[in-house]
C-alpha cells in the first residue's frame, strides 16, 4: 500500500473533525428500504424535496430533538430537516439536547409543549429517552425516530436509519477481496460501549469480512488484536490509535464503525510512519474528509454512505404521509446501501456539503 500524495491529503485535511458479533435476521421487524433521493455529490447540499400531500399542510409545525450540534453529520442533518420541512410549507421547530440526556429530555419536553404536529427524534441513549417518547405519542404527537435508535417499548410510528448492517457487510466484504490470503492483524475503532448503531455497523463489518473469506478461502482468518472507543471524536481517535501503535506494533488493518472515529487515528498512523503499513475500512459515514483521503491516498480504503441529507428527506417524507392518513409504516426504513472506494470517489465528494 502506498502513499499517493499524503501531503496533499494532510494539508487538506487535518483539521479537528468532531462527529459524531454477527447477526443473520431481523426476524423481529419488517425491513423497508427506501432510496428516496439519489445520495450523490450534489445531494449532500439538497436544499429538500417538495412531496405531494391530498391535504393543506401549510403551518403544521414539525419538531425535531438532536442529540448534540457538535459536530457536522448533526448539522447536515438538521440543516437537511429544516429545509425540506419549510421547502413544503410547514413550520420546523428544533431542540438541542446538548449532548445531555437530562437535557434532551427537556428538550423534547419544551417540543411538546409547543404544539408539535409531529416529533422527529434522534435519541442520544435508546433507553432513557423512552419514556418521554411515549408521553409525546399519548399526547397524539406521531413521534419517528431517525439516524439512531430506541428501545421497542418506546411506542414510535417508524425508525429511519441508513442501512448499517448492509453498509458493513460492504466494507467488510470488500476488506476480505484486498487482503486476499494476507495475514490481517485488525485494530477496532468503535464510538462508545453499548451504542446499538456503532453495534450493527460493527455486525455488518465482521459478518463482511468472515462471509467473503469463506466464500473465496473456506475458512476465517478473524484476527483482531484490540478494540478501543473513540467516543466518536477526532481526539478519541487519536488517543485510542496512539495507544495501539504502542501495545500492538503489527497491527496492519484498522476497521472502525465511523469515518470520525478513524480521522483523528490518521494523524497517529503519520506520526508512527506506517501510512504505508496500515490499511483503513469504515463501516460509515462517507464525510467529505474521509471521501478525499480514499480518493488521494491508498491507506484509506473503503467507507460506507451514511447520508443525514437523505434521512432528514425520508423523515420529513414520512412525518406528512402520517399527516395525510396513512399507518402502515414499517417498523424500520432503510436508505440504499453504498460503498465509496477510489472507483467513485470522486462521484461522491462534495467539498462544499456540511458533512
Amino acid at each position: 500500500m502506498k502513499n499517493i500524495n499524503l501531503k496533499s491529503a494532510f494539508k487538506s485535511l487535518f483539521l479537528p473533525a468532531v462527529l459524531v458479533v454477527f447477526c443473520t435476521t431481523f426476524s423481529s421487524c419488517v425491513e423497508h428500504l427506501d432510496a428516496g433521493t439519489t445520495t450523490d455529490s450534489s445531494s449532500q447540499e439538497s436544499t429538500g424535496d417538495i412531496f405531494d400531500s391530498e391535504l393543506d399542510l401549510t403551518g403544521k409545525k414539525i419538531g425535531y430533538c438532536t442529540p448534540s450540534l457538535n459536530a457536522p453529520y448533526y448539522q447536515a442533518l438538521l440543516q437537511s430537516i429544516k429545509s425540506t420541512t419549510e421547502k413544503n410549507g410547514m413550520i420546523f421547530l428544533s431542540a438541542d439536547g446538548q449532548d445531555d440526556i437530562t437535557k434532551q429530555i427537556a428538550a423534547v419536553e419544551d417540543l411538546i409543549t409547543k404544539g408539535v404536529d409531529a416529533l422527529l427524534l434522534n435519541p442520544k441513549d435508546p433507553d432513557a429517552l423512552v419514556g418521554i417518547t411515549n408521553i409525546a405519542t399519548d399526547a397524539g404527537i406521531p413521534v419517528f425516530i431517525i439516524d439512531s435508535s430506541i428501545d421497542d417499548s418506546a411506542n414510535v410510528v417508524t425508525t429511519i436509519q441508513s442501512n448499517n448492517l448492509a453498509n458493513g457487510e460492504l466494507a467488510g466484504e470488500w476488506l476480505a477481496k484486498e487482503m486476499r490470503n494476507k495475514e490481517m492483524n485488525i485494530a477496532l475503532l468503535s464510538g462508545n460501549a453499548g451504542n446499538p448503531v456503532g453495534r450493527t455497523r460493527k455486525q455488518g463489518l465482521l459478518q463482511g469480512i468472515t462471509e467473503e473469506q469463506l466464500r473465496t478461502q473456506g475458512k476465517i482468518d478473524l484476527n483482531i488484536k484490540t478494540q478501543a472507543y473513540t467516543e466518536w471524536s477526532y481526539a478519541g481517535g487519536l488517543k485510542a490509535m496512539e495507544d495501539i501503535l504502542v501495545a500492538h506494533p503489527d497491527v496492519n488493518v484498522v476497521i472502525t464503525e465511523s469515518d470520525v472515529c478513524v480521522l483523528g487515528a490518521i494523524k497517529a498512523i503519520a506520526q508512527a510512519g506506517k501510512t504505508d503499513d496500515i490499511l483503513i475500512v469504515a463501516g460509515a459515514d462517507g464525510q467529505k474528509e474521509a471521501i478525499k483521503y480514499i480518493m488521494e491516498t491508498d491507506f484509506y480504503g473503503c467507507t460506507a454512505m451514511n447520508s443525514p441529507v437523505q434521512i432528514g428527506i425520508n423523515s420529513v417524507k414520512y412525518a406528512m404521509e402520517y399527516m395525510n392518513g396513512k399507518r402502515d409504516f414499517p417498523k424500520k426504513s432503510f436508505t440504499v446501501p453504498l460503498l465509496i472506494t477510489k472507483e467513485n470517489a470522486e462521484q461522491y465528494y462534495n467539498p462544499n456539503a456540511l458533512f
